[in-house]
């Protein structure tokens, strides 16, 4: 490896800047290529951030094909994730993979496989675990101050927040709120109670919002859900109960809340009015609920502000210094799978209108 870890781009994006800024601020990181579908996009990203001296290219191919790059962030669309991240591995590239993994599980079972086949590493896109307050609501869960957690809500949603762009289209998106914000709610709920199995998912997702001219101006082209929700069974008599939004006539699909044997911890989600809600890393208030000497209490517990921007560039130097150092990938697939067998498993279950078995 050269003295600085010589990074491709692979879709160059608007979630591509967002690793571009912080790649730009580490010293011992150079951007040497991106690649962009469209002719010019990745030519004109690379320009807009001063890497004038970086190569474009056309397609993943192109880029992967370079032997003098160490790795990748993978940022195209949730369709392609698996190929580009594949073809990265199998060029001897360790990748950093946006959110969500993939669309399937099946898609998710190859990355996996090429990864073990390469040697490389691959962590997956969510920034919200470097941030404290999430940080901290694991701590208290893995202290065993709940006792066995039991049943976990996600919660939250928005009442309106629609993106446009690819978002909604599901040739590239593969899904709607669930794959955007969705998944993110799936990743607090599993990291938190320490990834048990998914076993089953009844699942249901509606579209009444985006398909509506009323509420989105662009719903003629509109093809993924705006709402989804699951009753998810997991191993060890766990039950995970999911719904996220990005449209609805409601202020919040609820809480966040774990409940335990001994005690219960509710987190609300972020305080914003009409767009939020997404536990992408920022939450709103945090309280134990517990008997003190045989008498219910309520606890606050003490939350910090936090910048997503500061948690985004959090995940991206974990990953450089895990490839600069050698060591394992800090979001590691072996947990994430889990999370894309449930996304898997509610797109299977709410087009099928009854519950399926997760295959693992």
């Amino acid at each position: 490896m050269s003295e600085k870890l010589r990074i491709g781009i692979i879709g160059t994006g608007g979630i591509a800047h967002a690793h571009a800024r912080a790649y730009k601020n580490f010293p011992d990181v150079e951007v040497v290529a991106g690649a962009d579908i469209i002719p010019g996009k990745a030519r004109a990203f690379l320009d807009e951030f001063g890497w004038d001296k970086a190569d474009a290219y056309e397609s993943c191919a192109e880029l992967c094909a370079r032997d003098d790059i160490d790795a990748v962030s993978v940022c195209t669309y949730n369709s392609t994730h698996a190929v580009c991240a594949i073809a990265a591995l199998m060029s001897g590239k360790h990748v950093l993979l946006e959110k969500p993994m993939t669309i399937t599980l099946d898609e998710a079972k190859d990355i996996v496989a090429a990864e073990k086949a390469s040697g490389k590493i691959v962590s997956v896109g969510f920034q919200p675990r470097y941030g404290a307050n999430f940080k901290q609501v694991r701590d208290i869960v893995s202290s065993g101050a709940l006792g066995d957690v039991y049943y976990v809500q996600t919660g939250g949603g928005r009442r309106r927040g629609i993106p446009g762009s690819s978002f909604i289209d599901k040739d590239k998106a593969g899904v709607g709120a669930l794959a955007d914000i969705g998944c993110y709610a799936l990743d607090f709920a599993m990291n938190t109670i320490g990834y048990p199995k998914p076993l089953t998912v009844s699942a249901v997702a509606y579209d009444y919002f985006g398909k509506n001219p009323k509420y989105y101006k662009e719903s003629e082209r509109f093809s993924v859900d705006d709402f989804s929700a699951a009753f998810i069974r997991l191993e060890g008599g766990i039950t995970l109960d999911f719904r996220m939004s990005w449209a609805m006539h409601m202020d919040t699909t609820g809480d966040f809340l774990f409940l335990g044997k001994d005690a219960g911890l509710k987190v609300r989600q972020p305080h914003y009015e009409l767009w939020g809600g997404a536990w992408d890393g920022v939450v709103g208030d945090i309280t134990l609920y517990h008997d003190v000497l045989g008498k219910p209490t309520a606890t606050p517990i003490p939350i910090e502000k936090e910048e997503k921007a500061n948690l985004f560039e959090a995940k991206v130097r974990a990953f450089v210094d895990a490839v600069l150092t050698g060591g394992s990938a800090p979001i590691p697939t072996s947990q994430i799978i889990y999370n894309q067998a449930i996304i898997d498993g509610i797109i299977r279950s709410a087009a099928a209108g009854h519950e399926v078995e997760i295959d693992l």
